[in-house]
């Protein structure tokens, strides 16, 4: 949930603020006061932020300030380790400096309004009491009670000071007792929201060839509202556990996929594989960054088509096959590497060589020797049309079904589609006849590969004995 100061910043019709004495502001505003800093990226909405800086503190119950540390701070994950020193006291101060806040801080206080008569540009001033800031301001004046319009008309509200509550910054504060005076080096570790990266992939198909090449970014987002500079980051791929997972997380459809059992040759923590960035790099807040960490080029892949039946019914009209593209992440024969989950983008070069979009799946966690079946899209000249031709009470307790499938196929080469009758499992199914024979893959889906001919047809019949 975003901080209060944040919605009311956006409620609030207010007039420009200026600030009579810029020495009232808070330091160092521009800048930046984070130290050496490294970044662990996991894949769900968390990192780890580690910061290592040289503090010079005196001895005995000091102060000290962190600016700068994640505005999605989880202030109950913060670890402090600065030598000769105990932590007495700490605090997460995240109401920020803004016109609104400042505003709603000065309620019960007197500021200066200055008023532009926009025909002369005469300056008018007129001290004003911050009565309520409900929905507007409410002020009086002398012996009248005004509501501050945000009308277009050129006001300004001068406000004597900065309340040492506001931040100009995200800032954590620290009460230490300290065994001596110093300069000491004090590592800060806290976990965050606002951060995360998945991988996107860009796969350019070859047909003829019957070869794919891969190229894998890191994309990489931050929404803290913090800015990491010059930060050594490492990538997490894998789903750690949080006490925040029951959170909504919306589901896309997802790539199929038989698992692998080759190791990568990857840096491991745990159960989970690391992707170091080579540099250290800046991670800037509401940013995108993109690092490649794939490559690959003529990994065998072949194109083919897929159709699901839900279940033993008739289709009014014929139903497009999805094209489906397969291949290998398999050290031999294969890309040859563990797949972060992201985004699959299928490409393939037109008549005049162009590479043109042709549709995207996404991939879970997909070990190393995996064979991958991406969904791209629904074909257009490649239809399926499933039939029920009679169905029939042949006890008490059965049924028989028998159905009809008409594939065609309008391209001007031979293509095979993978034809599956699915929804089996609720009936204790049972297959007596078949045109051809087919592979029963789990108990409530059996499946043909059936050949269909350059522009022609092909039929598959089957007789299903169900209990209902």
């Amino acid at each position: 949930m975003k901080p209060t100061w944040i919605l009311l910043a956006t409620l609030l019709p207010l007039p420009a603020v200026a600030q009579e004495s810029p020495a009232n502001l808070p330091p160092a505003i521009g800048g930046n006061a984070q130290g050496d800093v490294s970044v662990t990226i996991y894949n769900n909405d968390v990192a780890l932020v580690q910061d290592v800086r040289q503090l010079t503190l005196d001895r005995g119950t000091v102060r000290q300030e962190f600016p700068d540390v994640s505005a999605q701070i989880r202030a109950e994950t913060v670890s402090l380790a600065v030598p000769d020193t105990r932590i007495i006291e700490q605090n997460f101060d995240f109401d920020l400096l803004s016109p609104s806040s400042l505003m709603e801080k000065a309620e019960g206080e007197t500021i200066t309004l200055l008023r532009t008569n926009p025909a002369t540009g005469a300056e008018t001033r007129e001290r004003a009491k911050v009565l309520a800031v409900n929905g507007g301001v409410v002020l009086q004046i002398g012996d009248r009670i005004e509501v501050l319009r945000d009308d277009g008309l050129p006001v300004r509200a001068i406000f004597d000071k900065v309340p040492p509550s506001l931040r100009a910054r995200p800032t954590l504060s620290v009460t230490l007792d300290s065994s001596r005076s110093g300069t000491r080096p004090a590592t800060l570790s806290y976990l965050s929201r606002g951060m995360g990266w998945k991988a996107d992939y860009v796969a350019l198909l070859d047909r003829k060839s019957g070869t794919i090449d891969v190229q894998g970014w890191v994309t990489l987002t931050n929404t803290t509202g913090t800015t990491f500079a010059n930060a050594r980051t490492l990538l997490v791929a894998g789903d750690v556990g949080s006490s925040e997972d029951g959170m909504y997380r919306p589901q896309r459809p997802r790539a199929r996929f038989q698992a692998g059992t080759e190791t990568a040759n990857r840096e491991q923590l745990g159960d989970f594989y690391l992707y170091p960035l080579p540099e250290r790099t800046t991670i800037a807040d509401k940013q995108t960054k993109q690092v490649s960490f794939l490559d690959v080029k003529g990994a065998p892949a072949t194109s083919g088509y897929r159709y699901v039946n839900g279940w033993l019914g008739t289709a009014e009209n014929p139903q497009s096959a999805q094209t489906i593209v397969r291949f290998s992440n398999a050290r031999q024969g294969g890309l040859g590497d563990a797949l972060p989950a992201g985004t699959i983008r299928v490409y393939l070069r037109d008549a005049r060589g162009q590479p043109q979009f042709t549709g995207e799946a996404a991939i879970d966690h997909t070990p190393q020797g995996s064979k991958i079946a991406l969904a791209t899209g629904d074909a257009f000249d490649v239809k399926v049309r499933p039939v029920v031709e009679s169905r029939t009470r042949i006890n008490v307790n059965r049924w028989q079904t028998k159905m009809r499938y008409t594939l065609t196929n309008a391209t001007p080469a031979p293509v095979t589609v993978e034809l599956v009758q699915g929804g089996l499992d609720w009936s204790d199914t049972r297959i007596p006849e078949q045109s051809r024979p087919s592979e029963r893959i789990d108990a409530g889906q059996t499946v043909w590969q059936v050949p269909v001919p350059a522009n022609g047809s092909a039929v598959v019949t089957a007789t299903f004995d169900t209990r209902y």
